[in-house]
């Protein structure tokens, strides 16, 4: 009984220590989708500014960047509402 109990103990530390790597290397590349989409939310937000700025001048070009910035970060806020329900 002693020894069904161990071996059964040590299949279930392997099971376990395969579920933790798969875990540890999707968060991983997660964390690395993430930062991507961040660095590139951040060049198109650069990018509108730019091309704002010739046209309308740079305080009204920050206003509507930073009201798009807005807008997308309600839109995630909502989406994320709507995923953890």
């Amino acid at each position: 009984m002693i020894i069904a109990v161990a071996d059964y103990a040590e299949a279930e530390g392997r099971s376990l220590r395969r579920a933790i790597a798969r875990l540890g290397g999707g968060l991983a590349l997660v964390g690395l989708a993430a930062a991507f989409a961040g660095v590139g939310l951040a060049l198109c937000l650069w990018a509108l500014y730019q091309g704002l700025v010739p046209a309308v001048g740079q305080p009204l070009a920050s206003l509507i960047t930073g009201l798009v910035c807005l807008i997308a970060a309600g839109a995630f806020a909502w989406v994320t509402r709507i995923l953890v329900r």
